[in-house]
């Protein structure tokens, strides 16, 4: 009787276990999303500005999962806490305006990789239509913690709280849902022909 190798949840664990792995993932999914918050594209109707950060961590959180994607949130943020600028365009902590107005993104992007890593786990990247789905939660996660730090932050009713840091960020997000629903299924065929071969 031989056993089957089980499948694995999210990509990352195609890769061989071991402690100084996991430690490496969590801290490169943090660097990814520090470098695709100095994507940066000030607009001039709203504080909070277009970056790469949010797909990053959605990439981050559904390639790693759960406790990783987590993990790697929480140190982004820890380390743009204590004064690392990787914030969206180089900001920290420590310079003025960042957990003013966008630090509850900061905060979604926890719940998001929460969210988002569960849900890869159980298979909801291996399909355009899921990973979709997915994607559109974790954004929605963001969203709603990220335009609510806002509405208080700004001292503003939370319908222009949404108009400042949701509307105009709709049609981004979903043209990087459409990649990453592209990109996930693409990743396991790669992984299925790698492994059978």
């Amino acid at each position: 009787m031989s056993l089957a190798t089980p499948v694995p949840g999210v990509l990352a664990d195609v890769l061989p276990r071991s402690a100084v792995r996991n430690a490496l993932l969590v801290i490169g999914g943090a660097v990814f999303v520090g470098l695709a918050a100095q994507v940066a594209i000030p607009l001039p109707f709203t504080p909070v500005p277009v970056t790469g950060q949010t797909f990053a961590v959605l990439l981050t959180a559904a390639a790693l999962g759960t406790w990783r994607g987590v993990a790697s949130m929480l140190l982004y943020a820890a380390m743009g806490l204590v004064g690392v600028p990787w914030f969206a365009g180089g900001s920290s902590a420590f310079k003025e305006g960042a957990l003013v107005v966008s630090f509850g993104y900061v905060l979604g992007f926890i719940a998001a990789a929460a969210l988002v890593g569960w849900l890869a786990e159980r298979g909801n990247t291996r399909t355009p239509l899921r990973t979709a789905g997915l994607m559109i939660l974790g954004n929605a996660v963001i969203y709603a913690i990220g335009a609510s730090w806002l509405a208080v932050a700004l001292t503003v009713p939370m319908a222009e709280a949404l108009s400042l840091g949701v509307t105009p960020f709709l049609l981004g997000d979903a043209l990087k849902v459409a990649l990453a629903a592209g990109l996930f299924p693409l990743a396991w065929r790669a992984v299925e022909r790698f492994t059978k071969a």
